[in-house]
């Protein structure tokens, strides 16, 4: 078997976990329209067509800021900004309606087309638009009359739910309509955060012209939590007016219970996808809170916990376990997740008698190996003990001595270990005991 072959298998293995996490689920997309008509376009409207097939729920918000300074500078007009948001005078508007209604039907023709050996052939990817967002004017700020410019008063999001459930994607222009009639030019990223909210999306991601958000040494920040961004917002002096304003959406969509923010860039090939169906993604994702999840395992855990286990268990790491052995025991173990998919775990067997506990089948996804998260899970083992009146815990090990010498354990001999445990000791793994008593 070649090496490429080999790569695609492990990587489809990868992916299979967030396959399943991800179907049903609501994702709004806001998508420049400098992506439109790129070269990157016609990859990411097939990949947006294989989200659709997979079953995830799509919203697409596009922006027509580019296309906007692009007529205006043709007619040697600007448009006045304040704070970053466009003031929309009758003229511009006329503008705005234009390219608004050609960018939908390009995106909607994009979308339509069926080409060999692509995710798009004999996909029939149906698109829904209509007058989804009522708006209503912004009105004077800070002695700025804004004009034809609104912000979201509603979003008729049962409409749009009833097109999600018939696997239609939902394409939502920049504007907005007012109980007077009036039409309304719409900030696109504010948009699709107002649209995310509203509908409880589980996830929104902002394609742009950048990678994410960069700390002051110029390295990638892959994750953030909204304290994180408000901290970096507040130590860092930040002139791009858009990436501030970004943030601040994600931080607003956050806090109306948008679980994942995630900040790409539109023109890298398969970047959804890489983002989407990889353990790390390639942009920045942002949170409101920790991405890790600590919980005791349930049975529907067994398949994740024994594809964190068996690598473990061939190498001779880890006892084997087999699934109806893990079936039983299942209430000893605590699960790390991350979006949902297991990235590790631990068990915890008690000899109330004695008042002990075994630590086991600690094990973390190679992946995240020296990131810390194996001490965390052990820390909710370690409290989980103490809250049974536990006063010590124990741990047999052939590969790890040092990194629990590191947490505090002291090799001891088989004698003292419970006699249950003494009797079903394995001589032939030779395994050393170690103890830590709790305080």
């Amino acid at each position: 078997m070649s090496d490429n072959n080999i790569e695609f298998i492990h990587w489809f293995r990868s992916a299979s976990p967030y396959i399943r996490v991800h179907k049903g689920k609501t994702f709004v997309i806001h998508m420049d329209d400098s992506v439109i008509g790129s070269d990157s376009f016609t990859g990411l409207v097939h990949d947006l067509a294989l989200l659709n097939s997979l079953e995830i729920r799509l919203v697409l918000v596009f922006s027509t800021r580019h296309s906007i300074e692009s007529r205006l500078k043709d007619h040697d007009d600007t448009s006045h900004y304040h704070k970053g948001i466009r003031v929309t005078d009758s003229q511009t508007l006329e503008i705005i309606k234009d390219a608004a209604g050609k960018l939908r039907v390009e995106i909607e023709a994009a979308l339509s087309i069926g080409l060999g050996n692509t995710p798009m052939l004999n996909a029939k990817v149906i698109v829904s638009s209509g007058n989804y967002v009522r708006a209503k004017p912004m009105g004077v700020v800070d002695g700025v009359d804004h004009l034809f410019t609104g912000s979201v008063r509603s979003i008729e999001t049962a409409i749009i739910d009833k097109r999600l459930d018939a696997n239609e994607i939902v394409l939502i222009p920049p504007l907005g309509y007012s109980v007077t009639g009036d039409i309304l030019n719409l900030e696109a990223r504010a948009l699709a955060r107002d649209v995310a909210s509203r509908l409880g999306a589980d996830k929104l991601i902002y394609l742009s012209n950048a990678d994410g958000i960069f700390d002051d040494k110029g390295k990638l920040i892959k994750e953030m939590i909204v304290t994180e961004v408000n901290k970096y917002l507040s130590d860092n002096k930040i002139p791009d007016q858009s990436e501030y304003q970004l943030l601040n959406h994600a931080i607003d969509a956050c806090k109306e219970g948008v679980a994942r923010v995630h900040i790409i860039n539109s023109s890298l090939e398969g970047g959804v996808i890489q983002e989407l169906f990889s353990r790390d993604g390639i942009g920045t994702m942002i949170s409101s809170t920790s991405f890790d999840e600590l919980r005791q395992a349930t049975i529907d855990d067994i398949s994740g916990i024994l594809e964190i286990i068996t690598p473990l268990e061939k190498s001779g790491v880890l006892v084997e376990r087999s699934r109806e052995k893990l079936e039983l025991e299942i209430d000893n173990f605590t699960v790390m997740l991350r979006d949902d998919v297991i990235i590790g775990c631990g068990a915890l067997y008690l000899y109330e008698k004695e008042k002990t506990a075994e630590v086991a089948c600690l094990a973390i996804h190679n992946d995240y190996n020296n990131s810390g998260r194996g001490e965390q899970i052990y820390s909710v083992l370690k409290h989980r003990a103490k809250d049974k009146q536990i006063e010590s815990l124990f741990v047999l090990t052939t590969q790890a001595e040092h990194w629990f010498r590191e947490l505090g354990f002291e090799e001891i001999a088989i004698e003292k270990l419970p006699i249950e445990k003494k009797n079903l000791y394995n001589f032939k793994r030779n395994s050393k005991i170690f103890i830590n008593k709790l305080s």
